[in-house]
């Protein structure tokens, strides 16, 4: 396996982690909770285990959806998004080696829903549920999962990088222009 090759194929064991985090962890659920009940709760009721299940996307957007349209819209569009993105992940040479990792705990949070949507006829299990105290009208968060939560902290990470990779670009070219004009 050639060098450029193997450093791009590293960060993809965070996506496996990733999968096998969130799959284990939702067994582990349907293991010890009752579907629609809370399991176990922390500081009274701030953090709660709950098993509840989303037929939509984030947010529970398109749960009211038929069948057909929710598998079409989150299941196929999706996995054509991930290969696209798995497709750009390997032939392109301007992502960092952080960008890498983002990506890759991206794409395993997304493969991980996708498992659900594909395997779980109720939709993607969410278990990990935190009272929100009423900000943006919200009194608890939407309950959500290790794959959810690997999407949004990679997500965050990602858009960080590529706008301070951005500003850096910005200084150097404006530090270039400064130069040549001396």
């Amino acid at each position: 396996m050639d060098k450029q090759l193997k450093e791009r194929m590293v960060p993809l064991s965070l996506a496996a982690a990733v999968i096998i985090a969130d799959q284990l962890t939702k067994w582990i659920i349907t293991m010890t909770v009752r579907p629609w009940s809370v399991g176990f709760s922390l500081f009274g009721d701030f953090f709660r285990i709950v098993r509840v299940y989303n037929p939509g996307i984030a947010f529970s957007i398109g749960s009211g959806l038929a069948d057909t349209a929710r598998s079409l819209m989150f299941g196929l569009m999706p996995l054509v998004v991930l290969a696209i993105v798995l497709v750009v992940y390997f032939r392109s040479s301007d992502l960092s080696k952080l960008q890498r990792w983002c990506v890759s705990g991206i794409v395993g949070g997304g493969i991980g829903n996708l498992i659900d949507r594909f395997l779980r006829p109720e939709g993607v299990l969410d278990f990990l549920d935190v009272k929100f105290y009423g900000l943006f009208g919200l009194e608890r968060w939407p309950t959500f999962n290790v794959a959810d939560s690997s999407v949004v902290v990679c997500g965050i990470v990602l858009l960080g990088s590529i706008l301070l990779a951005v500003k850096h670009e910005r200084t150097a070219h404006k530090e270039s222009s400064n130069e040549q004009k001396s």
